[in-house]
C-alpha cells in the first residue's frame, strides 16, 4: 500500500525545485539519486539536452523484475514545467493542493512523478513482486514534446506503457491524441517612406491582413483545429513594412486530415497573396503524428483489470493535446496517457485534489501489480 504523507512530502519537494524547459538539471540530478537508491538496474542519460541547447538529458532507468516472462511495462513523466516555476510554495488546504496565487503549482507533471517514485519505493519496500520495468523521465515535454522526439531509442525496450501525464481523476486515460504541424510564414515586401512614398513600398503587414482573413481558424471539426499564433512584423511606424511573419499550428487525431487542413493554410495563403506586390515563403514542420490505441491494447486491458481492483471508474478520452506518448507509440511501444488529477495548467489557478495525488500512485502501483499477477 501507498504512504500517503510520504506522496505528499515528495510532490511538494518536486514542485519546490525550478525545473524550466531545457534547465532541468537540478531536477535531473534528484530523480537520479532517487532511482539509484530505489534499485534501479541501470540509469542512463541520453544526449536529447546537448541535442536541444538544454543541460540535462532523458533519464532512462532500468529495474530488474522478479516475475518471468511478463511483458515489459514503462512509466513515463516529464522533468519541466512551463513558467513561472520559480519559488513554488504549495498550500494544501481542504484537501486541495495549490500555489500561493504567485506561480504555476507543477502537477503538470510533478503529480505523474510522485506517484512512479511511491510506486518504485513500494516495490522495494514491500518485496512486492514485478515484472521488469523501465521508467523514463523526460525532458523539453513543454512547448512541443522535445525531450520525447530526440530521445535514444536505442535505450527503449519495454512492451508497452503509461505516460502519466492528464488532467481527469485516475482512472482516465487518453487512447487517441491528435498529431501536430507547424508553419511559418514569412512575407516579403518592399520597404518605402510611409510619409514620402508610402505607394513605392509593398507592405508586408497588409499582406498579412489578407492572410488572416483568408486562412481557416479554430475547430474545424470534432477531431481537428488550426490557430494562428504568433505574428511579428515592421520596423517603424514611418516605414511602409517590408516583412511579416505569422506562426500557425493545425491538428487533428486523423493523420488524413492533419495533411488536408496543413495544405488548406497553404493554400490559402498562397491565394491571398496574390495581388499584395509581397512574396511569400512557408515553412511546414511536423511536430508529432497522432496515434490512437485500439481497445484490446495491452495498456488498456491492464488499466481495466487495475482500476477495477482499485475501484475507480475507467475512462476512455480522445485528448485534444499531444505528449510525450506521441512518440513513444511512434516507436513501436503503444502507451495511454493516464490522468493523475491537474486541473488549469499552464495556470497560477492549478490545482490538484490531494485525494487524486494519492489515487494516482495507487493506480500506478496497481497496473506493476497486475502485470506481474497475468504471469
Amino acid at each position: 500500500m501507498i504512504e500517503k504523507k510520504r506522496v505528499l512530502d515528495t510532490f511538494f519537494e518536486l514542485v519546490s525545485i525550478r525545473c524550466s524547459t531545457l534547465d532541468e538539471r537540478e531536477i535531473g540530478d534528484l530523480l537520479t539519486a532517487r532511482l539509484k537508491e530505489l534499485g534501479a538496474a541501470e540509469i542512463h542519460e541520453d544526449n536529447a539536452g546537448e541535442i536541444l541547447g538544454g543541460n540535462c538529458g532523458n533519464i532512462i532507468a532500468n529495474f530488474k523484475g522478479t516475475v518471468k516472462d511478463a511483458p515489459v511495462l514503462m512509466l513515463t513523466a516529464h522533468m519541466d514545467c512551463v513558467e513561472p516555476c520559480a519559488n513554488i510554495k504549495p498550500v494544501l488546504k481542504d484537501g486541495v493542493i495549490r500555489s500561493d496565487g504567485t506561480t504555476i503549482l507543477g502537477t503538470d507533471d510533478k503529480a505523474g512523478v510522485a506517484a512512479i517514485l511511491e510506486t518504485l519505493r513500494c516495490l522495494k519496500e514491500g518485496n512486492i513482486s514485478h515484472g521488469d520495468l523501465q521508467v523514463v523521465f523526460n525532458v523539453a515535454e513543454e512547448g512541443g514534446v522535445n525531450g520525447s522526439q530526440n530521445i535514444d531509442q536505442n535505450l527503449l525496450h519495454a512492451d508497452f506503457g503509461y505516460t502519466l501525464d492528464t488532467h481527469g481523476h485516475p482512472g482516465t486515460a487518453a487512447f487517441k491524441a491528435p498529431g501536430k504541424n507547424q508553419l511559418e510564414v514569412r512575407i516579403q515586401g518592399k520597404t518605402a517612406h510611409a510619409g514620402i512614398a508610402p505607394e513605392a513600398g509593398h507592405n508586408a503587414i497588409t499582406a498579412a491582413g489578407h492572410v488572416l482573413t483568408a486562412v481557416p481558424q479554430g475547430r474545424i471539426d470534432e477531431e481537428t483545429t488550426c490557430n494562428v499564433g504568433k505574428i511579428t512584423g515592421g520596423t517603424a511606424t514611418n516605414v511602409v513594412a517590408e516583412f511579416c511573419t505569422i506562426c500557425f499550428e493545425s491538428r487533428s487525431r486523423d493523420k488524413a486530415k492533419l495533411d488536408a487542413i496543413t495544405q488548406r493554410i497553404v493554400d490559402s495563403v498562397n491565394t491571398a497573396i496574390e495581388g499584395t506586390g509581397c512574396t511569400v515563403d512557408i515553412a511546414v514542420k511536423k511536430d508529432y503524428d497522432p496515434y490512437e490505441l485500439s481497445p484490446d491494447a495491452l495498456p488498456l486491458r491492464y488499466l481495466r483489470k487495475a482500476a477495477e481492483k482499485c475501484g475507480f471508474p475507467v475512462h476512455l478520452e480522445e485528448a485534444g493535446g499531444g505528449s510525450d506518448a506521441n512518440f513513444y507509440n511512434s516507436y513501436n511501444i503503444p502507451t495511454a496517457v493516464l490522468a493523475v488529477g491537474m486541473t488549469d495548467c499552464h495556470t497560477k489557478e492549478e490545482s490538484i485534489l490531494e485525494q487524486d495525488l494519492y489515487d494516482a500512485a495507487e493506480l500506478t502501483l496497481a497496473l506493476v501489480q497486475e502485470v506481474a499477477a497475468k504471469h
